[in-house]
């Protein structure tokens, strides 16, 4: 009877995960570059006390494995759709984008409208159509900022729209939207 590996121990490399194994360490290897720049050694500490010590662990450990994953990877066979897979990769971004845009607009439309904006833009583009999900989305956006800005009292900056309400209601828009 013939011994086989098992199944955790592939023979083929899945799309994309050479690809993977590289940046990962190239990542690994750019943060340990700059930990000089980021921490310091202080002198008379102990060990345990050093800021640099955990940040270099883990970016130590992060090396390590990438150095060990690239190995590993590159002795399995290619499989085709290492691109297609980054594609995939790299659409998901887009939503890193719509954040970023979110996290802008919030000095300008205030966090209620922009928090409730970015949600129903954002089931759109998950692409639920039906007016419940909207609905849904407008009452999840509606509970995120009362649980940010009353419940857990953020302080959250106030939106260049909220000088246009009028007197009473600005005070209050300011605190708790």
């Amino acid at each position: 009877m013939e011994h086989q590996k098992p199944h955790v121990f592939p023979n083929a490399r899945k799309p994309g995960e050479l690809l993977f194994a590289i940046i990962i360490l190239v990542l690994a290897l750019f943060l340990i570059s700059q930990i000089g720049n980021q921490t310091t050694w202080l002198p008379r500490k102990g060990l345990a006390a050093q800021p640099r010590l955990w940040p270099l662990i883990g970016l130590g450990t992060m090396t390590l494995f990438g150095v060990l994953h690239l190995w590993r990877t590159s002795r399995n066979e290619r499989t085709p759709g290492r691109w297609r897979e980054a594609a995939i990769w790299l659409s998901s971004l887009e939503f890193v984008v719509w954040y970023l845009i979110y996290v802008a607009s919030v000095p300008y439309a205030g966090y209620l409208l922009s928090t409730l904006v970015f949600c129903l833009f954002l089931t759109w583009r998950a692409g639920y159509r039906s007016a419940r999900y909207f609905v849904i989305a407008a009452l999840f956006a509606l509970c995120v900022v009362l649980f940010f800005k009353t419940a857990l009292n953020v302080k959250i900056p106030g939106g260049a729209i909220y000088e246009f309400l009028p007197d009473p209601a600005r005070p209050f828009m300011l605190r708790y939207f």
